[in-house]
């Protein structure tokens, strides 16, 4: 403890030096010849990972990876009232799951230890015991019923709610008088001076004079508490961050940040504050939009790195901004002098198409197919299970025909499982009289059709079945091809719209299009 104490009320550079010019933007990333790259994603378990913390944990994963350095996840649950159950381990599978793991995180562990700020208070106090010390820190006594009277008073005045700092200047004498009677008093940090100018990596200098347009904040509350103010910065020093990459609603914040570490004799990390990821419209991300949790485009079959392509090609950062970007071609593209303090507008309606791209790229990989074959095969055991006529459908040969045949015409795996789909699966129920309703001629066409598949040695394509039909409706006078297709459409598939009829029975084999044809005629 003395250790401790001792190292925190002396500075390792001085103050004056925390405000001093970095250099060119472009010079000024602090990743050369410096320190290992250690990055934070410290999102408060108070709710499911959106789309929103996931763009914020991506840059500070691509940043760590293309300087070959760490990805920390940090859960911030120090406001014990709001915390959401389940949210923790949302957050951490939900990053797994998008394939950006944490190097170090509550679950995983690592050298920089606990990752719950609930587990790290006693750092907090000995941190506020060093303020204390040097008078950067004092008591507030103040009622919560005075404060709710300040912030009416000043609302009623069309002015900005803030403590008028009236502990501050008690005395010795009175801060005694009143721990006697209130040992635990919530703990202010002394706003003073002259705020540090700063050189943010985004946002280029900057500099808040917070003392003059704020009263002095609580660091420490009543319960042993630490607010977000003490927390990050005693977390981000311990834990020794390099660079903190945060959304820029924290931009006017890190003045009393640095004024912390100033306090402390610590240096701080380099700052980046990413603009805000909005709607389309220029609205904000809501956790109201059920549709923006990664729980919600899971269940819904998006992939991952459809994800992580769409959130990064509405923004800046990369070098290259055109659709189908994997995660290593992120990771080397990345330059964060490249982001821009514009905000990203996000179009939604886009990721099925983002999908479908990266669902073709995945079929093409010969690895990564035999996994969706796996996937669909549960799939359409899920969805019809006790429905299927002939199991041979589960077939690995079968179902992984039909994700060749159907990719780039698909946004989601589970397209295939859909109604639309449903042929592929089970035989439809198709009476001769509807296919009579489409054309009198069915027993020709029929028979010319099984004549078609019995060919000795045949090796169907779909250029070749598609030659073939049309020379069949060729030889069939009154009898438009538009006419054939439809019939035998529907009774291959029972419906009347669906994939080229070529394709279909390419999907199915000639024996099953035998069968299903034979059905027909003998119903």
């Amino acid at each position: 403890m003395a250790v401790l104490l001792k190292r925190l009320l002396h500075p390792r550079r001085p103050p004056e030096a925390l405000g001093r010019p970095l250099g060119r933007r472009e010079a000024s990333l602090g990743t050369h010849a410096g320190p290992a790259v250690r990055v934070r994603f410290a999102p408060s378990p108070t709710g499911f990972l959106h789309l929103g913390g996931l763009r914020t944990a991506l840059y500070n994963y691509v940043f760590a990876k293309k300087h070959g350095g760490s990805f920390i996840l940090r859960l911030e649950d120090t406001d014990q009232t709001r915390l959401v159950p389940g949210a923790a381990e949302n957050i951490e599978d939900m990053l797994e799951w998008a394939g950006i793991p944490p190097d170090e995180s509550p679950r995983r562990g690592g050298p920089a230890g606990p990752y719950l700020q609930s587990q790290r208070l006693a750092l907090y106090a000995q941190a506020t015991e060093a303020l204390l010390k040097s008078g950067a820190a004092y008591p507030c006594f103040c009622s919560p019923q005075r404060l709710e009277l300040l912030k009416r008073e000043a609302l009623r005045n069309h002015q900005t709610p803030r403590y008028d700092n009236r502990c501050r200047s008690l005395s010795e004498a009175q801060v005694a008088q009143k721990l006697a009677k209130d040992p635990k008093p919530p703990i202010r940090f002394h706003l003073e001076g002259e705020a540090p100018a700063f050189q943010d990596l985004v946002y280029g200098w900057n500099r808040h004079e917070v003392a003059s347009v704020e009263g002095d904040p609580v660091i420490l509350k009543s319960d042993g508490f630490p607010t977000y103010h003490l927390a990050c910065v005693v977390d981000d020093h311990h834990m020794g961050i390099s660079h903190v990459l945060r959304g820029s609603e924290w931009l006017v914040s890190t003045s009393k940040h640095l004024l912390l570490y100033q306090a402390l004799g610590w240096q701080p990390p380099h700052f980046a504050h990413l603009p805000l990821l909005l709607n389309r419209d220029g609205s904000k991300l809501s956790k109201r939009q059920g549709d923006i949790f990664l729980e919600h485009f899971a269940a819904a079959g998006f992939l991952p790195d459809a994800l992580l392509d769409i959130i990064t090609s509405c923004g800046s950062g990369f070098a290259e901004n055109q659709m189908g970007k994997t995660l290593p071609e992120l990771i080397t593209q990345f330059d964060l002098t490249r982001v821009t303090c514009h905000s990203a507008l996000l179009d939604l309606e886009k990721l099925p198409e983002f999908n479908r791209l990266h669902l073709r790229r995945l079929v093409s990989d010969e690895t990564q197919r035999r996994q969706l074959v796996g996937k669909l095969q549960a799939l359409v055991e899920e969805a019809f299970g006790s429905q299927l006529q002939d199991r041979n459908v589960l077939d690995a040969a079968y179902v992984e025909r039909i994700i060749l045949l159907r990719q780039g015409h698909i946004c989601h795996l589970q397209d295939l499982v859909s109604p639309a789909h449903s042929y592929l699966w089970t035989r439809p129920a198709v009476s001769r009289a509807q296919l009579g309703a489409i054309s009198e001629k069915v027993d020709i066409i029929a028979k010319r059709v099984l004549g078609l598949l019995e060919g000795p040695g045949m090796s169907l394509t779909q250029d070749m079945l598609n030659g073939e039909l049309k020379k069949l409706s060729e030889g069939l006078e009154g009898t438009k091809h538009s006419n054939v297709m439809k019939l035998l459409r529907v009774a291959l598939s029972g419906q009347l719209q669906g994939p080229p009829v070529a394709e279909m029975m390419l999907s199915l084999g000639p024996k099953e299009v035998r069968e299903r044809i034979q059905k027909v005629l003998s119903s």
